[in-house]
């Protein structure tokens, strides 16, 4: 242990004495461990964002669906059914529960006309299990239902056609037909994509089943659960068999998965995303490294008669080696740490924050990011300044003192 404190110890004082040697040392590796360490914490933003999409279409993990329908041509008893869901949730205690209808086409007074809009119908539970994100306003809660005025979230696009106006300043919409009245907008959700003009609301299913009675004939019901990931695998092939016992013949009931984290090609193509990312960042990593190893090895040619000297004087090969090789690995631990600290101060840099605006989770500096570039700057200041120490180590006493 003394010794290897010793040779940090001299480690230390040489790359004090040759500063200009070391700080161009230190440009190279900081940059390179700097953009390692902003890689790797890109692909976790890239990670978390892909995440998030992937939870607004198909649901958070593990999300399952349940869909039924008859095969004798019979109208479905949505209602029988529904509660028959009910019972059956229970046994599990699952966490969030929603029912879906989309689309429902509603006649919505905007103003220049009367107009058809397509409706989803959802109970609150939707907004976790997918992540619905909100422009402006909120989303529905369970009081909602008992309002004698039921609100509704509407698409930018649409809010769009009444000049956005301020939700809190008493904005409803005006619905015609057999769920005629005043709807409050209580939130607006953004639009997906560059260009997206769908004009849409959604409603809660409970507010416009009370308001008409019951549902048309040519919708279909969905019934969406949030299951625990670990236990999703025993849990669907047995909420399966639970809905389907005392169910007529003619009704079909389908269970499915249908979060990404069930699709082997959406997880295949995370993968890939690190695997490339990855690689560009060791690969700046190496050209780093290349150009410290171009400066020791000058730098060792330069110091030949000090080596010498040192020989001269009793010092071991194995302590040449070992103060050499740490010179390069201090000065590559400093350097990453700079460069850590740099990648850090740009990350949270407005303008990359806006690359990733839409995240509704955004993660902190990972600290994977961090370790990785560190564990990288020493790996390669051992690796840089192995060649130099051998070179040291294989000078002749006589020789390097005639240099």
């Amino acid at each position: 242990m003394t010794g290897l404190v010793g040779a940090l110890g001299e480690a230390w004082s040489e790359l004090r004495h040759h500063k200009l040697r070391v700080l161009l040392s230190l440009i190279g590796i900081a940059v390179s461990v700097g953009a390692l360490t902003a890689v790797v914490a890109l692909s976790e933003y890239q990670r978390q964002q892909m995440t998030e999409q992937s939870d607004q279409s198909g649901g958070r993990p593990a999300t399952v669906s349940i869909t039924a329908n008859r095969t004798d041509g019979a109208p479905m008893d949505w209602d029988a059914f529904d509660a028959h869901v009910d019972r059956v949730a229970e046994r599990y205690s699952f966490s969030h529960l929603t029912r879906i209808v989309d689309p429902v086409q509603l006649q919505v007074q905007t103003p220049e006309q009367v107009r058809p809009v397509m409706a989803r119908l959802v109970d609150p539970a939707y907004a976790v299990i997918h992540r619905s994100p909100l422009l402006e306003g909120r989303w529905f809660d369970e009081s909602d239902a008992e309002l004698l005025a039921p609100p509704v979230v509407i698409s930018e696009a649409l809010w769009d056609v009444y000049g956005r106006p301020a939700l809190g300043a008493g904005f409803t919409l005006s619905l015609q037909g057999d769920v005629a009245g005043s709807y409050p907008v209580v939130g607006v959700t953004p639009r997906q994509y560059l260009g997206d003009e769908e004009k849409r609301l959604t409603l809660m299913y409970d507010s416009y089943v009370a308001r008409r009675d019951a549902l048309p004939s040519d919708v279909m019901v969905a019934w969406e659960v949030w299951a625990p990931e670990d236990g999703v695998a025993e849990v669907g092939p047995a909420l399966a068999a639970d809905l389907r016992a005392g169910q007529d013949e003619a009704v079909q009931i389908t269970v499915t998965r249908t979060d990404w984290a069930s699709r082997p090609d959406a997880q295949t193509s995370m993968a890939a995303f690190e695997l490339v990312t990855g690689g560009i960042a060791g690969l700046v990593l190496l050209l780093g490294g290349l150009g410290l190893v171009n400066i020791q090895l000058v730098a060792m040619r330069q110091r030949i008669r000090e080596i010498g000297v040192r020989r001269s004087f009793g010092a071991t090969q194995g302590r040449i080696f070992t103060s050499v090789l740490l010179e390069s690995v201090v000065a590559t631990a400093v350097a990453g740490v700079i460069g850590i600290a740099i990648a850090v101060a740009v990350l949270r840099a407005p303008f990359v924050m806006e690359m990733f605006s839409g995240l509704q989770d955004i993660p902190p500096f990972p600290v994977r990011a961090a370790v990785t570039g560190l564990v990288a700057a020493v790996a390669i200041g051992a690796l840089a300044g192995f060649i130099p120490a051998l070179m040291a180590v294989r000078s002749n006493v006589i020789d390097a003192l005639r240099f």
